[in-house]
């Protein structure tokens, strides 16, 4: 969401400003042309800690999180910054853009189709998460037409229950090979989380659709307004359930995880038991499998995408 304000800021103000950032994740900015190195001690410069306070508003505003810091920063600086495009800002090199993808190279010897699929996520929303059973079922509905790549972080805080019938590639991606990843995909699923704004950004591939193809299991967690994209199939049940009746619940944890996080606090308060364990009700009867499947299937019936040909999905894990 920063890159989408940075551009926008450099569009809408051409030659007036030099900007640089600080942020967790420094690959994401490889390559951006709106940037420039600057050093934090240097007087003629201004440091400026970014936020997004709309989202608080977010349940019954009309904004959409690729709004938040471009509206902060036209506060900050005191001057108008236009919205241009509905998508986050990301660059690849030319070099980049010619390389093989990771299961062309790795595991199929040639340029297969594949979706990125996610089962989990971090422990710090895991209202987030979509049910990994259901995860399993679309795997296997589309067994030998879709050749599906699990991903995700590995560690503890991070949780990613392995698929079957799948390129395992979890915790074997760094954030740029991830990226990579993501413009060789011909789609993903996903939830409300970092992959599905990726996909959103990401440059077309040539002889492929314009925009990535993605469906976001987000159930109720947040406003769909606030988060969707309008390539994408967003699952949600915001009007559906009371307890996400008026946009979005904001609920932290579906139980506890006693870790001494205050996010135990924050707890779903609309549980179902389901596989042996309570889940959230929004994702359980909200976006269950075959609304998933129905989703993606919405992307071949309509021309954009094309089945494997004359091929077998394989299971495989990076050593």
């Amino acid at each position: 969401m920063l890159t989408a304000a940075v551009r926008d800021l450099h569009l809408s103000h051409p030659g007036e400003y030099l900007t640089d950032v600080r942020t967790p994740f420094p690959d994401l900015w490889q390559f951006n042309p709106h940037i420039t190195p600057l050093k934090d001690k240097d007087p003629d410069v201004r440091t400026i800690a970014m936020n997004y306070p709309m989202i608080h508003e977010s349940n019954e505003g009309a904004y959409h999180f690729i709004h938040g810091f471009r509206l902060y920063l036209e506060d900050q600086l005191g001057i108008k910054i236009k919205q241009t495009k509905f998508w986050g800002d990301v660059h690849f090199s030319r070099e980049e853009l010619s390389w093989i993808s990771m299961v062309h190279q790795h595991f199929t010897g040639c340029d297969t189709p594949f979706w990125l699929i996610c089962t989990g996520g971090k422990n710090d929303f895991t209202t987030k998460w979509w049910i990994p059973e259901y995860a399993q079922q679309v795997v296997d509905h589309f067994r030998n037409r879709i050749q599906f790549v699990q991903f995700g972080a590995s560690g503890s805080n991070h949780y990613h229950p392995p698929l079957r019938g799948v390129i395992n590639l979890v915790g074997k991606t760094d954030l740029r090979m991830f990226m990579r990843l993501m413009y060789h995909a011909d789609g993903v699923v996903c939830n409300i989380t970092f992959a599905m704004h990726l996909a959103a950004a990401m440059p077309p591939k040539p002889n492929k659709p314009k925009r990535k193809a993605c469906v976001v299991t987000a159930g109720g967690r947040e406003p769909s307004n606030f988060t969707f994209y309008t390539q994408h199939q967003f699952l949600h049940t915001n009007g559906a359930l009371l307890c996400c009746d008026n946009g979005g619940c904001w609920k932290s944890r579906t139980v506890p995880l006693n870790d001494g996080d205050r996010k135990d606090k924050e707890l779903c308060i609309n549980t179902v038991p389901l596989f042996g364990r309570q889940v959230q009700k929004c994702m359980a009867i909200g976006v269950t499998a075959k609304d998933v499947i129905r989703a993606m299937e919405k992307y071949y019936e309509g021309g954009a995408l094309k089945y494997l040909q004359n091929t077998k999905t394989i299971e495989a894990t990076m050593p």
